[in-house]
């Protein structure tokens, strides 16, 4: 039996890096003899480019501008409609893949991965987002989250019936368990606390610098964004600067020895754009505890409070400051917890474990011949 292709129509694929991005990667990677990835994606340039990437073929269709956070691609709709596959997944946020589907109106099933929800104005969000989404959730065969938590969207609350959960996966073998730096007798190294991600306003950095004062402990900030000169500043202003280290963007490797030189990992975000935290997962198979907030997403789900880290309000600086000093004046608190956190991830959250499920879930949709009929038309304006 031949396999089910399966196209991926993702915003961008690595080598531009992000949680979806890096997602989407494992999915194709991770693809059994059942199941052939390809990937339809964005082009941060005009032209569009063929390529095999690690025996995955990736189209990255040319875009034209980009408009606040959307990479405008308007030959997507018939690069869409020229596609042949069994099965179409649709990495949704992405309003360009949304409008693609209902002007190209594909033929082939669609499974949606729903990694997070849209956060922007009201009214925006119902005139020029919702009835495109609402659409392709309407027609698709499944849609995928990736916790428990985020079955309860409002979003998904018509669809709430096709929903599963796949929680997100990686390779374990690059994060091998790694010691915190020894310290040498007499040594009063102060533990590293590490942050990875953008610095972008949902990220809550800005709680973080504030939460540091009075935290026996440094800080390397990994990652960059449109907030990195005001968040400098912000360090200054609070006189923490001495301890908090700007690493900026690092390669993968960089990013793993950061890991190994950290004792514990914070992520302090203060949004539902914050759904899962991949970088939550990369710490625990590291074997570092994780300092994390209470989100009415998979956040907390992922960070079991007191057994693999600690979870704190968002927003809260006073609480966010007593969970740092906590675990980084107690070195067997974080081993424990470190060691921990890595069984859980092990167990959990492994690359294997969500390709599998999702292989299974791809075989499934492209066996199924009760799909809703191309000519149901689009709720789109």
């Amino acid at each position: 039996m031949r396999p089910a292709t399966v196209l991926h129509l993702g915003k961008y694929y690595p080598p531009e890096r992000g949680g979806i991005e890096t997602v989407l990667e494992a999915l194709c990677l991770g693809a059994d003899a059942t199941v052939a990835p390809r990937a339809l994606v964005l082009s941060t340039g005009r032209r569009t480019v063929h390529e095999v990437i690690a025996r995955i073929q990736v189209t990255r269709v040319g875009s034209i501008a980009t408009v606040g956070a959307v990479t405008v691609t308007p030959m997507l709709p018939l690069w869409l409609r020229r596609a042949t596959a069994d099965v179409i997944v649709v990495h949704e946020p992405n309003p360009m893949a949304l409008v693609a589907c209902a002007l190209a109106r594909p033929s082939a099933p669609l499974v949606v991965w729903f990694h997070s929800e849209v956060i922007r104005p009201p009214w925006q969000y119902e005139l020029f987002y919702r009835p495109f989404l609402d659409w392709v959730l309407a027609r698709a065969a499944r849609i995928v989250v990736s916790a428990p938590p985020m079955r309860d969207v409002p979003a998904l609350a018509a669809v709430r019936d096709k929903v599963v959960v796949i929680p997100y996966g990686l390779d374990p073998t690059p994060y091998a368990s790694m010691e915190p730096p020894p310290r040498t007798a007499g040594e009063t190294r102060r533990p590293t606390l590490l942050f990875v991600g953008r610095l972008v306003a949902y990220k809550g950095v800005d709680v973080l610098l504030r939460a540091m004062a009075g935290v026996p402990a440094s800080l390397v900030l990994v990652g960059d964004g449109p907030l990195r000169r005001p968040l400098e500043a912000l360090a200054h202003e609070l006189g923490v600067e001495d301890r908090v280290r700007f690493a900026g963007r690092v390669t993968d490797v960089e990013r793993l020895q950061w890991y190994g030189r950290a004792d514990a990992v914070v992520l302090p975000s203060v949004s539902r754009q914050e759904t899962f935290g991949m970088v939550q997962v990369e710490a625990m198979l590291s074997g570092r505890p994780v300092v994390s907030t209470s989100l009415p997403t998979g956040v907390p789900w992922v960070n079991r409070h007191g057994e693999t880290g600690l979870v704190v309000p968002p927003g809260d600086v006073d609480a966010l400051r007593a969970a740092l000093v906590a675990i980084s004046s107690d070195d067997e608190v974080r081993r424990t917890l470190g060691r921990a956190a890595r069984a859980h991830a092990l167990e959990q959250f492994t690359a294997a474990r969500m390709c599998s499920t999702f292989n299974g879930l791809c075989r499934a949709v492209a066996g199924e011949t009760a799909v809703v009929p191309q000519s149901q038309p689009a709720r789109v304006g």
